[in-house]
């Protein structure tokens, strides 16, 4: 089995759906079902709604899930196995306040060294556990050996024992850290293997400490993906509009296109615009760079538009507000203009919202909306022209001009003849 573990704390970010989509494909390729797990366990930072935000999406972009699990609901897993370790004195109980802690780390600082806790608490003999009424923790005991994690995309990286340290496994509230609660919970649903980012190669050994302390001896492969750049070349944060899943689908790029981003960048693949069904036949987790992949709008907008020119034109004509195949195939000639629906939408819209026209043609302007108004059907543009010219006496750009802001809100655009093809039909309510 397979996993995707997001946290409800706040906006799906690319980098989680990358992360997703990779998961997705792997099971499909693999045959092996795919688990969605809310980590929830970070009670102060979840955000009410953002679980049904998240599968909202995943149902969106065709990411399919066979099961669906709170990690909130394994907590008396969590502590049952903390017990267990306590007894088998592979961890212990730490009652070092959070003063002597940070204490602790100060001086490291200023020693210039990496903080790592001194053990204090290991050796406690029994009654000072029993007799100690003060809140306490409970670490892990340091491995004995370094632990290697092998990696399908980096490779091989090895741990020595002190740089994974005694850490904490329970807090004093009784609730699991996120390394002991995603371990417990790897273990619990016979995870095979795991994609994530690479942000969490660092948490990688210790969940393996965990694991094997509880005697799992199952081997896990690992996959760390490298994280997404700006165009700055920094880490995205929340404060990049376009790191937001949301933000882009509300500035109108397809689902099908982000995507077919997320799957291209940073990785080498047999062509440039292809579905999610398609990429499952050829994709290869080898491939993917070890370098960050930089972000690039520029290059997502031009997905988009070559996934917009491939939509059937009653489903674009739907994406714009209409139901025929005419708008639809109307919208498509002005993707040379644009390259997302929100662009294109208000292309579609000013032909049939009321038209701003600049005084120099308001007159001839209104001349052609009233003729155009009574003028009889016309199936061809040159049969429209000539009705037009014959009973304005317009000519050049006192024609031309007016006839472009009627047909097409704006002053520039595709060609009036193009554009009268598909709005034939719809002549009447354009000039109203």
């Amino acid at each position: 089995m397979l996993r995707f573990a997001p946290s409800p704390t706040g906006d799906m970010h690319i980098g989680n759906l990358r992360v997703a989509l990779f998961n997705y494909i792997m099971s499909k390729q693999r045959s092996e079902p795919l688990l969605l797990r809310i980590e929830d366990t970070d009670q102060e930072r979840n955000i009410p709604g953002k679980e049904d935000e998240i599968l909202a999406i995943l149902a969106l972009f065709g990411i399919e899930h066979q099961e669906h699990q709170f990690q909130s609901n394994n907590l008396r897993f969590h502590r049952a196995m903390a017990l267990q370790l306590l007894h088998d004195k592979k961890a212990f109980s730490c009652f070092c306040t959070p003063e002597t802690l940070e204490a602790s780390r100060e001086a490291a600082k200023e020693n210039k060294t990496a903080y790592r806790y001194d053990g204090q608490c290991e050796n406690l003999r029994a009654e000072e556990v029993i007799d100690n009424t003060n809140p306490f923790t409970v670490r892990l005991k340091k491995p004995s050996e370094s632990i290697t994690v092998k990696d399908i995309i980096k490779g091989e990286s090895t741990f020595a024992p002190n740089d994974i340290d005694s850490f904490i496994i329970m807090r004093a509230d009784k609730l699991p850290t996120y390394d002991f609660a995603c371990a417990v919970d790897d273990m619990l649903s016979d995870i095979s293997l795991i994609i994530r980012g690479e942000d969490h190669l660092s948490n990688t050994p210790k969940q393996i400490a965990i694991q094997r302390a509880l005697g799992y001896d199952r081997v896990i492969e690992y996959a760390h993906l490298p994280i997404i750049l700006s165009i700055e070349g920094k880490k995205m944060s929340k404060r990049d509009d376009a790191s937001s899943v949301k933000w882009l689908l509300e500035e109108g790029f397809l689902p099908d296109a982000i995507s077919n981003y997320l799957i291209w960048i940073g990785n080498k693949t047999p062509c440039e615009i292809f579905t999610l069904k398609e990429a499952i036949k050829w994709f290869d987790l080898q491939s993917i760079s070890k370098a960050p992949a930089q972000f690039d709008i520029d290059k997502l907008k031009f997905m988009n538009r070559e996934h917009l020119k491939g939509l059937d034109p009653k489903e674009l004509s739907r994406y714009v507000g209409f139901a025929d195949e005419e708008i639809g195939r109307l919208a498509k000639i002005f993707l040379d203009e644009v390259s997302t629906l929100k662009e294109l939408r208000v292309k579609i819209n000013a032909i049939f919202a009321p038209k701003i026209v600049p005084d120099e043609f308001k007159e001839g302007f209104d001349v052609l909306k009233k003729l155009t108004l009574v003028a009889p059907h016309f199936d061809d543009y040159d049969s429209y022209e000539s009705y037009l010219i014959e009973h304005s006496g317009l000519k050049g750009k006192n024609l031309f001009k007016p006839l472009r802001y009627l047909l097409s809100g704006s002053e520039h655009g595709p060609e009036l003849n193009d554009i009268y093809t598909y709005l034939k039909n719809y002549l009447k309510e354009v000039a109203k």
